[in-house]
């Protein structure tokens, strides 16, 4: 699998084929770390904790204040912007509603996977695409180290529990936002506010915000693998394989939350 993603002197004879190559690789690496993660621990190789534990402080805690802040903005832009056309038609009291659907079904889970490409997804691309260039991931191959089930499991299981943490506060904090906006400044009752919230949020809101969170993780860790595991050549890729890294993984996260939407909306 290394040698396909990795061989030297690969010449594409059209950007599809580029494209494919490109797919394909990512699809093998994502195969890899699935079996590692998931299917050895079942073969007598269980998953060491410790490195996950050092990533989950990394990934979740140490990015909790940015996404808190986001989310919180996120809310108290929601309440304006809807308020003046809750206000022309009279329905002025409903802006907590539609800021905590919006927010559980959609803003929360994506605004918070964005944060997260831009934060971790980067530097998951430039530890590891050190460590390619360093040949550090050809010493543990020698060492008959698996680099895959070393560096990218733990960060894998680290992020697929975190960032749907990450959301659900996200979620709270986006929703606070659109409260004190509705109450202090738009005149809403904190009851109505409250109750108008809670009649319109369903549970079904919070486990379409959580299931897509689970695939924006995967999402954001194995583009910036294997953004990581590709670059060839000296120092000077990794930074530029960091930028292509969040590139794509924002690209994907909004093209992915645009299907599940689409999927939710025709089967729920």
């Amino acid at each position: 699998m290394f040698g396909y993603i990795g061989r030297k002197g690969f010449k594409s004879k059209s950007a599809l084929e580029d494209f494919f190559r490109e797919i394909s690789g990512l699809y093998y690496l994502t195969r890899s770390t699935l079996y590692c993660t998931f299917i050895e621990p079942l073969r007598g190789k269980p998953n060491k904790w410790g490195p996950v534990w050092i990533q989950m402080d990394e990934v979740g805690v140490k990015s909790s204040t940015i996404v808190f802040l986001v989310a919180f903005l996120i809310g108290v832009i929601l309440a304006f912007q809807s308020a003046y056309q809750m206000a022309q038609m009279g329905a002025l009291e409903f802006v907590g509603a539609l800021v905590g659907v919006s927010v559980t079904r959609e803003l929360g889970p994506l605004m918070t996977a964005i944060v997260m490409a831009g934060r971790v997804g980067a530097s998951f691309t430039a530890e590891m695409g050190t460590m390619k260039v360093s040949d550090e991931i050809l010493a543990l191959q020698t060492m008959a180290l698996d680099p895959v089930k070393f560096l990218i499991t733990p960060r894998f299981l680290a992020i697929l529990i975190m960032l749907p943490c990450l959301t659900v506060m996200a979620d709270a904090m986006g929703v606070f936002g659109g409260y004190l906006v509705g109450v202090n400044i738009l005149g809403i009752s904190s009851t109505s506010y409250i109750d108008n919230s809670l009649d319109a949020m369903q549970l079904k809101d919070f486990i379409t915000g959580l299931i897509k969170s689970g695939v924006f993780a995967v999402i954001i860790v194995m583009v910036g693998s294997y953004q990581a595991f590709i670059i060839e050549g000296g120092a000077e890729r990794v930074g530029q394989n960091t930028r292509t890294s969040v590139v794509i993984s924002m690209i994907l996260i909004i093209f992915a939350d645009l299907l599940f939407t689409a999927v939710f909306y025709y089967f729920t």
